[in-house]
């Protein structure tokens, strides 16, 4: 029994369905490094390695920018009325 007196059993959501929770409303900007640019944007034009670089997701992962701030990342996701939540 839980604080709040109820009990729930283990509530399956697949990997598809948690990928969409946030669709549409979240974003997450995470960390990469200049090697990982041509992986997660295949159109970027190439970039000298081992820079430190700031990448902006949709909830579902797909990529949407890509940026040399984190600042910059979040304001994108601001402007296109995304929650921006970072991710390690």
């Amino acid at each position: 029994m839980t604080e709040a007196g109820t009990t729930h059993g283990n509530v399956g959501v697949t990997p598809e369905a948690l990928a969409h929770l946030g669709e549409g409303h979240i974003a997450y900007v995470k960390q990469i490094r200049s090697e990982d640019v041509p992986g997660l944007f295949p159109q970027a034009p190439e970039i000298a390695p081992g820079l430190k670089l700031f990448a902006l997701h949709s909830a579902d992962g797909t990529p949407i920018m890509l940026t040399d701030s984190r600042e910059a990342a979040i304001a994108n996701a601001w402007s296109q009325e995304l929650q921006a939540v970072s991710v390690h």
